[in-house]
């Protein structure tokens, strides 16, 4: 059964993008500010279809812990889930997501009408300052803009180092970083297939103010985006 909810999702999930981003491209060319409008718009039908079709649902908690406006956003990273879902839950939301995504026909072009940030993983330094300058355009223009600061996706419990691109964001945007814990990857596996049914949660932190040293703000990031990671490994230790 989860093999098949999980084809027919994919088959809703491919054939949902494929139409979206017609009528995105449709849109962008009379009025582009509406793209925005439309990706919101794909991903809570994206969101709705995965808790019909595969039985998963969304736990939010800690929303009140973005403030109005401007915000950065450090997230753990674990499923494609991930990739859409803050476009539900924040009222702008500006992505940090990887430079080949715009190479995607249409969908590219529709990436930069909405205001995302895309970054080149392998341009080193040069990535850094393109980052830099693009949320500096999304701090002004009142964006969230959500980064997942291991750069890629990892398995629940099995964290990736977390790369300088956080940091640097944190120092030249002044704002506070808040961070983000999801468990994600337990539903929706990491290049997984299957989609599982359950209940993903998302437990965004107390925000950690601007100007901490730079090991305590990462010492701290790791503590938010890492706290259902140590929820789990208590209620393991209590149940041997």
């Amino acid at each position: 059964m989860i093999t098949l909810r999980s084809a027919l999702f994919n088959a809703v999930f491919f054939v949902t993008t494929f139409l979206y981003t017609l009528a995105a491209t449709v849109v962008r060319l009379i009025n582009p500010r509406l793209v925005m409008s439309m990706a919101v718009a794909w991903a809570h039908t994206l969101v709705f279809a995965v808790r019909i079709i595969c039985g998963i649902r969304l736990e939010v908690t800690g929303r009140d812990r973005i403030a109005p406006g401007a915000a950065l956003i450090s997230s753990r990273h674990q499923s494609a889930f991930d990739t859409f879902v803050w476009l539900t839950l924040v009222p702008r939301c500006c992505y940090v997501l990887k430079q080949e995504l715009m190479r995607v026909p249409l969908f590219g072009s529709l990436i930069a009408a909405a205001g995302m940030i895309p970054i080149d993983r392998d341009a080193g330094t040069a990535a850094i300052r393109i980052l830099l300058r693009e949320s500096d355009r999304a701090v002004r223009e009142g964006m969230q803009i959500v980064i997942f600061p291991e750069g890629t996706r990892s398995e629940p419990g099995k964290p990736e180092p977390m790369q300088p691109g956080i940091l640097a964001l944190a120092s030249r945007s002044g704002l506070p970083i808040v961070p983000v814990a999801t468990d994600s990857g337990l539903c929706w596996g990491r290049r997984a297939f299957h989609k599982r049914p359950g209940t993903i949660h998302i437990v965004i932190g107390e925000p950690i103010p601007p100007g901490a040293d730079r090991r305590a703000l990462a010492q701290a990031l790791e503590r938010g985006m890492g706290a259902l990671d140590h929820c789990r490994e208590i209620d393991t230790a209590r149940s041997v």
